[in-house]
């Protein structure tokens, strides 16, 4: 009758660190396993009886009872290399793709595809996509940027960053800017109703049927908005809205006005009506910096839910469209707030 495996000779100390490695929540499973394998074959439990207890295979107790012997608790914390296919792509050929891909581009082209850097380098499309998902590069998409070269950037923002952080007591901080050139655009056919299975449709083609210009002033205190549609965008229209700010906010408490450094907002005009007008205060953002200024913000909510998919015959219906979702958002407007950070500046807002 053939005799069982000897048992397991495991030391005092060997023991106690087996046990804590078992205890301890921050041991890796697999290590963990390895060790109770160890303690039961020291307790004289043979391979069918310790596979069974732990829900293992006899050869996975046998190899590990093994390496235990050879090499002591160190074992068991070793990756030993794996018996599957080996990699064909060396290091060397990872580390030229993705050199060529951050800094090269193909010949008169101007970017890489899978395909075009699959024939350079002599691989397959398959093998670029892994090394690319595997580093993060996307050289399919783009992504713009403009940095502000105003030399006053610091000043001008630390400005406006405070009217928004610790606005003045007794004041109203308002985001003010127009957006011009809004189209009303008439499709050539009308949309297909949405179906399961089939998003809404539009034609590709438009009739343009003129344009409108939006000024707006956003309240930093409650996200309310007050706007008007001008047919241009000169300092005329500029004053115009400043004087239905001034009768929309009556009282006599201060305006903080944040604007951009379009040359309408500096006209001799204005600056002669500002003037006659001293709880009307200015604060301009850096150029090249719309996105300090939280209107804009606003600006893509109604380009997006009112705008971009509206079907307008005429101006006035596009005004009349524009009038309807300034109203529906002064019923219940909300703040705006910075989410999250994108490349050094607060890119992006959200309703509280």
């Amino acid at each position: 009758m053939a005799s069982g495996p000897a048992r397991t000779i495991v030391s005092a100390e060997q023991r106690g660190l087996l046990e804590r490695w078992v205890g301890a929540h921050g041991t890796p499973q697999s290590v963990a396993l390895r060790a109770r394998i160890v303690l039961l074959a020291a307790e004289g439990g043979s391979n069918s009886e310790i596979a069974r207890q732990l829900f293992v295979s006899r050869p996975t107790v046998i190899m590990w009872r093994a390496r235990f012997a050879a090499d002591g608790p160190a074992a068991l914390t070793e990756v030993k290399p794996g018996r599957g296919r080996k990699p064909t792509i060396s290091a060397a050929k990872v580390k030229a793709i993705v050199a060529a891909t951050t800094q090269t581009v193909p010949p008169h082209e101007t970017h890489w595809s899978c395909r075009t850097m699959a024939a350079a380098q002599g691989v397959s499309p398959a093998t670029v996509q892994r090394i690319w998902d595997a580093y993060g590069l996307r050289p399919h998409r783009i992504r713009t940027f403009k940095l502000s070269g105003d030399p006053l950037f610091t000043e001008k923002l630390t400005d406006v960053v405070g009217l928004y952080l610790n606005p003045p007591e007794k004041a109203l901080v308002l985001c003010v800017d127009a957006k011009s050139q809004i189209q009303a655009l008439d499709r050539s056919q009308s949309s297909l109703p949405m179906k399961p299975g089939r998003a809404g449709t539009m034609t590709h083609d438009y009739k343009r049927n003129g344009t409108t210009t939006l000024f707006a002033a956003l309240s930093t205190l409650d996200g309310s908005v007050v706007g008007q549609c001008l047919s241009r965008h000169r300092h005329q229209e500029f004053l115009k809205f400043l004087r239905t700010l001034d009768c929309e906010f009556a009282g006599g408490c201060d305006l903080h006005l944040i604007l951009d450094n379009y040359q309408t907002h500096k006209h001799a005009g204005v600056a002669a009506w500002l003037a006659r007008h001293p709880r009307f205060h200015l604060h301009f953002t850096p150029t090249s910096s719309s996105w300090l200024n939280l209107v804009e913000r606003w600006f893509r909510e109604l380009t997006e839910k009112a705008l971009r998919r509206g079907v307008f015959p005429s101006v006035p219906d596009l005004i009349a469209a524009i009038g309807g979702f300034l109203q529906a958002h002064n019923q219940d407007p909300r703040p705006f707030v910075w989410t999250r950070l994108r490349g050094g500046h607060p890119r992006e807002g959200r309703a509280l």
